[in-house]
This record gives C-alpha cells, sequence and structure tokens, in this order.
C-alpha cells in the first residue's frame, strides 16, 4: 500500500501544481454536480424530468393522465428486475441526455430509443398482468390480449399515458412546478 501511495506522490517541486490541479479537478467536479441537479436524478420525483425544457411536454400530459395517481416516470421508464439494472439504466440514459443537453443537440420531437421501449413494455405488463391473464376481466372487451409480447402495449393504447405529444407546441398552456434556480443565494446580495 504504502509503495502505491508513494507512486502517486509527485516529486518535490511538482507538489503545489498538481495540488492546485487537483483542487481545480474537484472544484469542477462538484461545481457541474450541483450546477446540474445531478442528485435528483436518483430520486423517483417526476419533476426531475424537466430539468431539461424538451420534456415539458411529456410531464404535462403524464400530469393529466390517470397514471399521475399510481406511477411515477420510473415506474414505466426504469427497469424494475433488480436495483443494480435500475441504476445501470438511469445512469446510461442519464450520461446520453446529459451530453445531448451539453452539446445543444436535443430534437424538438423526442422519440423513446429501442432500449426505452422494451422497458416501458415490459413495466406495462408487470403492472396489468392482472387484467391481461383475468379470464373474467378478458370477457368484458372486445379485443383479447392472448400474446402480450407480440405488439407493443401502445399499438393500441396510443393515447397513455402522454397524449399525443409530437412537439414542444403540443402543451402550450401547461402550468409546470419551477425547479430552483441554479445560482447561490449568496451570489443574489451582490446585485
Amino acid at each position: 500500500m504504502n509503495n502505491i501511495l508513494e507512486f502517486l506522490k509527485p516529486p518535490g517541486k511538482w507538489k503545489i501544481p498538481a495540488l492546485i490541479i487537483t483542487g481545480i479537478i474537484i472544484g469542477l467536479t462538484v461545481f457541474i454536480l450541483y450546477i446540474s441537479n445531478a442528485v435528483s436524478y436518483l430520486s423517483e420525483k417526476p419533476e426531475t424530468c424537466i430539468n431539461c425544457h424538451v420534456m415539458v411536454p411529456q410531464y404535462s400530459t403524464w400530469g393529466h393522465s390517470s397514471h399521475r395517481e399510481v406511477a411515477t416516470c420510473n415506474d414505466c421508464h426504469v427497469p424494475h428486475n433488480n436495483t443494480a439494472n435500475k441504476y445501470f439504466f438511469k445512469a446510461k440514459d442519464g450520461l446520453r441526455h446529459a451530453t445531448i443537453f451539453t452539446l445543444r443537440k436535443e430534437p424538438q420531437v423526442i422519440f423513446i430509443k429501442d432500449a426505452g421501449k422494451k422497458v416501458v413494455h415490459d413495466n406495462c405488463i408487470r403492472c396489468h398482468s392482472r387484467l391481461l391473464t383475468d379470464s373474467k376481466l378478458g370477457t368484458q372487451t372486445k379485443f383479447k390480449h392472448y400474446d402480450k409480447t407480440e405488439r407493443e402495449c401502445w399499438d393500441c393504447h396510443r393515447e397513455v399515458p402522454h397524449g399525443r405529444v409530437n412537439s414542444l407546441s403540443s402543451s402550450p398552456y401547461a402550468r409546470i412546478p419551477v425547479n430552483s434556480p441554479k445560482i447561490p443565494e449568496w451570489l443574489n446580495n451582490y446585485k
């Protein structure tokens, strides 16, 4: 262990520059984590999804859907087979989203990727499996759900839960919560 620490220690004349560079890297990392509200992505709050402006129509339409009372964004859009896979998927998607938004490459209309489609489809079946397998409930509808994996749920249920979101203008009068400002309060005192 001492050999490793000795190896990592910079030579005498490089100690001060190495400390300064390390401090800058740590400082920038903390600043980026703070400014991006990174901790919020560990939560299950739907408000997290509107940290970027392109998600406002999805948040608004979910807020007017029947799913609002029983499911959050993560209930549908994140795998639930195990905790490790859930956070791996969130991290992978989060890094992709962060890259797209940092480079200002976000499209006006967003579409779910194939991996996300599979997750959403699996979660539909996970939550609604009783509706799909109960023979008494099956007789109540004209269409039967014989093969639950042949088609995606939204082939028939197109409006659930986001309606027809096809642009930023699809919900122009949406009421959404305002995210907290990222500017530290002490900076506001110097106006």
